[in-house]
């Protein structure tokens, strides 16, 4: 099996390459038919592959790519998600390569979607075709469900999940959209924080005012905003919504060490980071503030005049965006509009303040000790020689949870991404070294579980 994957290794890459090149961002009108190309281009390379059943299915957005292979007589099925969307590039001056013109460099593949998740996804691809090509059939029943939507929080796969649970039931659902702790040091996420994200809009009169007319007697939304918004925090980094909490775990003694036996290096995450020191909630450690901890973040603020110079004016409107990280038993909902209240009790005076829910997806725990993700951690073993460890990742893959809890079974994150492979920024790759040992890792896997 090595050795075919060796042998086969330039012809992979190139085919990742073909791929690659489809500028598929779902999240820009204009590139509509790009990611519709990119559904194409992979029901084809399925196609080629042994797979049947192959469709591409319509949404109200971009489409699903499902195909299926159900020969395994006996054996259990493994549900394969992944998404063939991309982030947008920009900016663009900053890639030292163009973004959709694959290059390698020094083992490692340059392009948009090298490791979120194209590059990721194609080792499942390239796995079934290795065992197929191996034994003439798969080790187990195998079903793909790819979607098109996943860098705009999925619209339109959890209606299709909870329309069609009999066309996706199986015993396990394998994702590879998550990353190792390190180079040569395999992970399994196990805990996904879930997510909410919102817009605060603050209106005071009904236009600009000239501040040497109005200054100093007039509300000002920027001064009224930058109120507002500390209002959600307390002087110890916790958020000070009424009730936020609620749902929060207490962090058992067994979490607290599976969360300690990741390594962390304050200094050298300081120093990678640019900053003289770290922050937040107290009484947490870094990795338990950023992995099982809830959060409010504010990701961005506008206020007044923008261009260059200098508009002497007292702002009239002004605007922030803000995102919640959840954990636990936290509902996205509910928290929404605890912060609606929030909002409604300190706004300033002479202010007129809108919140506007943009994005919910609720917290996902998964166990560490159930049987398809110790084989899952029994395939890198026996790859890399390594056990893997078992984060607790800050993130949100919202689809995660639906997938859970819909089709009622166990949920494998079983990532080849590197922390470092600057996904969602500019020079994002793909270490060729993790998406050959992937193909590897998951026909272990795969055959394992037969």
């Amino acid at each position: 099996m090595k050795e075919s994957i060796s042998l086969h290794k330039d012809r992979y890459v190139e085919q990742l390459k073909e791929f690659l090149r489809i500028p598929s961002i779902s999240t820009l009108p204009e590139h509509k038919e790009d990611v519709l190309k990119a559904a194409k281009w992979l029901a084809s390379s399925l196609e080629q592959i042994g797979m049947e059943n192959i469709e591409i299915i319509e949404t109200e957005g971009h489409p699903i790519v499902y195909a299926d292979w159900l020969h395994a007589e006996g054996k259990p099925t493994v549900l394969v998600y992944g998404h063939y969307d991309v982030q947008p590039a920009d900016p663009i001056d900053l890639w030292e390569s163009p973004p959709f013109e694959p290059e390698v460099r020094a083992d490692k593949l340059y392009a948009r979607g090298a490791t979120d998740d194209k590059g990721q996804l194609f080792i499942h691809v390239k796995a079934l075709e290795t065992l197929m090509n191996e034994d003439g059939k798969l080790p187990v029943n195998i079903k793909l469900c790819i979607e098109g939507e996943e860098e705009q929080a999925s619209p339109n796969l959890p209606s299709f999940i909870q329309q069609n649970p009999e066309k996706l039931s199986c015993d396990a659902v394998l994702i590879s959209d998550t990353s190792f702790i390190e180079k040569g040091q395999p992970a399994i996420c196990t805990s996904l924080r879930g997510a909410l994200a919102l817009e605060l809009s603050l209106k005071t009169a009904d236009s600009d005012l000239h501040s040497g007319v109005y200054g100093g007697g007039v509300p000002n939304a920027a001064h009224n905003l930058v109120r507002l918004l500390d209002s959600f925090h307390d002087h110890n980094g916790k958020v000070a919504v009424e009730g936020f909490y609620e749902g929060v775990p207490v962090l058992t003694e067994e979490l607290k060490q599976e969360v300690a036996a990741i390594p962390f290096d304050e200094e050298k995450t300081k120093k990678e980071l640019g900053m003289e020191a770290l922050s937040g909630e107290k009484g947490f450690s870094f990795l338990e503030q950023t992995g099982v901890r809830p959060t409010l973040e504010i990701n961005g603020i506008t206020a007044g005049f923008q261009g260059e110079g200098i508009k002497t004016i007292v702002p009239c409107e002004a605007s922030a965006k803000i995102s919640c990280r959840l954990v636990g038993e936290q509902d996205p909902q509910t928290v929404y509009e605890m912060i609606e209240k929030h909002v409604k009790s300190n706004k300033p005076v002479g202010t007129k303040v809108t919140v506007k829910q943009t994005i919910k997806a609720k917290p996902v725990l998964l166990d560490s000790q159930s049987l398809m993700i110790q084989k899952a951690a029994d395939a890198y073993e026996a790859v890399y020689g390594v056990r893997p460890l078992f984060p607790k990742e800050g993130g949100s893959i919202p689809i995660v949870e639906v997938f859970s809890r819909v089709l009622d079974a166990p949920v494998v994150l079983m990532g080849f991404g590197l922390p470092s492979e600057n996904l969602h920024a500019p020079n994002e790759h793909f270490h060729l070294e993790n998406f050959t040992q992937g193909i590897e890792t998951v026909c272990h896997y795969l055959k394992s579980l037969s």
